[in-house]
């Protein structure tokens, strides 16, 4: 059965509620694990120091395959070197399986885009969560100039950055080193 997903990065925010609804209907399961600003910032689980985000993100991925427990699992590789990235997720695994791990494999593996698009939707959702609470800001991203704009305008009238925005963000640090911009 094909409901037509792709990489959610080639989709409308339209198009990608209604393929998740659709998902969610014929999704054997469905896990997702969302990481916090101070996981990011910190790079901490379980008192290790990990080595960069992508070790993160592999821990985060070892999370929702032992959720659902596969006995293939098919990802898209956030590290240059995917045999790594495989390698990173298998370690926090109770078992071996076989992880099948490339760059743009959202674009080759339906289960991947079928991924993509219920992690952009719950994204998008946590961002609209969040501009109820705090105001509009835009998309989150870097290059969204109402992001930075709010950012701005955030640390000039509470002399520090949200709580649900990561520190560690280069935005921040370039935020922070703008003329006028002081800490409390």
């Amino acid at each position: 059965m094909s409901i037509g997903v792709k990489d959610s990065k080639m989709l409308s925010a339209r198009q990608r509620t209604r393929l998740a609804a659709e998902i969610r209907k014929i999704a054997q399961d469905i896990s997702t694990v969302e990481l916090q600003p101070k996981e990011i910032d910190g790079f901490v689980i379980d008192g290790r120091k990990l080595r960069k985000l992508n070790y993160l993100e592999a821990t985060a991925m070892a999370t929702v395959i032992g959720r659902l427990n596969p006995t293939v699992a098919y990802v898209d590789s956030s590290d240059v070197l995917p045999e790594r990235y495989a390698t990173d997720i298998q370690s926090h695994l109770p078992r071996r399986i076989k992880i099948v791990s490339e760059h743009h494999a959202d674009r080759k593996y339906p289960v991947v885009s079928a991924a993509s698009i219920i992690a952009k939707v719950t994204r998008d959702q946590r961002i609209d969560e969040l501009a109820a609470k705090y105001g509009s800001f835009g998309s989150g991203y870097p290059s969204d100039d109402r992001t930075i704009r709010f950012l701005r305008e955030w640390m000039a009238s509470h002399g520090s950055f949200p709580a649900f925005v990561r520190k560690s963000w280069k935005t921040i640090a370039r935020l922070e080193q703008e003329p006028g911009q002081t800490k409390l």
